[in-house]
């Protein structure tokens, strides 16, 4: 572990106990002891899409969600559950080669990967790996260690400075083609009050098709169901005020960033990283929020490049007021 510094995972065993520092909203929280925020302010998840008009699909996709009978599901919580994460210094840390199965869609590396690395419990076995040296995030899929001879699913590697997104029709660590890490909640931003960015869920049913910022499909022949990379958008009339000040803070995000599909999976669970923080109260409060309060929203206007994260505003494409 030389040179490591483990956040999340290392929180959940006690190894944390700094507060965070508040922040004033609209200010992107660092990653937990790095200095690199999670891409430009001009990139696609850190978009605010609260004044995006509604997608024309966006009924048709939310029944194919079962949304009048579905409630959002945190995907995280205690002990231990959740995604963990890892921050390396790459400069004393070591980089090792990865075996893919899906190596034509990989990147190559190599990756800051080993023994002690955190990997995710079930049958996706992600890990991510923050460099913060320079700011690079290292995702990999069915992650194994394999007594130095790692293998996995899939690997990805993001410039967490650029906008660039991967090549059209490569998958990632996730189904996709996105990164996980970005469309994470965490704690530490929790605690600072506001997220400043999407977050990321799972629908059973996905289409044969994605849209930007996605890259990659993994659906089936159903025009009902939604594609990879569609955004979704907790309605602004839908009252927050019942909830806890830490439930609000995931509302409000939800509110202004939305979730953006990236998996199949369960309908409506989003993800959060692994950390003693979490509470089965503030979980459960979340469980009560219907999927029939949100819609889809339409970000085509917002493109700035087919492959490019960045976006901006303007009139097809307008900012909140």
């Amino acid at each position: 572990m030389r040179g490591k510094l483990v956040v999340a995972v290392a929180a959940a065993f006690g190894l944390m106990g700094s507060a965070v520092q508040a922040a004033p909203a609209g200010t992107a929280l660092p990653v937990p002891g790095t200095s690199c925020t999670v891409f430009p302010a001009t990139n696609v998840w850190n978009m605010d899409v609260s004044a995006l008009p509604v997608n024309t699909k966006s009924k048709m996709w939310k029944r194919s969600a079962a949304a009048g009978t579905t409630l959002l599901h945190p995907d995280f919580g205690p002990p231990a559950y959740g995604l963990p994460y890892d921050v390396v210094n790459g400069a004393t840390h070591s980089f090792t080669t990865v075996k893919f199965q899906y190596k034509s869609e990989s990147d190559p590396g190599p990756y800051p990967f080993d023994a002690a690395t955190h990997v995710e419990g079930g049958s996706d076995q992600h890990a991510l790996m923050v460099d913060s040296r320079d700011c690079t995030l290292y995702e990999l899929y069915r992650a194994r260690w394999n007594g130095g001879a790692p293998t996995a699913g899939s690997g990805a590697i993001f410039d967490l400075t650029s906008n660039a997104l991967r090549p059209a029709g490569w998958t990632s660590a996730d189904a996709a083609g996105l990164p996980i890490f970005p469309g994470l909640v965490r704690w530490d931003e929790v605690q600072a009050g506001h997220i400043d960015h999407a977050i990321r869920f799972t629908v059973d049913c996905t289409t044969t098709a994605y849209i930007w910022p996605a890259r990659h499909q993994a659906g089936v022949s159903d025009s009902h169901c939604p594609p990879m990379g569609a955004r979704f958008r907790l309605r602004s009339g839908f009252d927050i005020s019942g909830f806890s000040a830490d439930a609000q803070v995931i509302l409000r995000a939800m509110q202004r960033y939305g979730m953006i599909v990236a998996d199949n999976g369960t309908n409506w669970y989003f993800q959060g990283t692994v950390d003693p923080g979490w509470t089965n109260g503030l979980l459960d409060q979340l469980k009560t929020v219907p999927a029939k309060a949100f819609a889809a929203v339409d970000e085509s206007g917002c493109q700035v490049n087919a492959n490019s994260g960045a976006f901006a505003f303007g009139p097809s494409c307008p900012a909140s007021a």
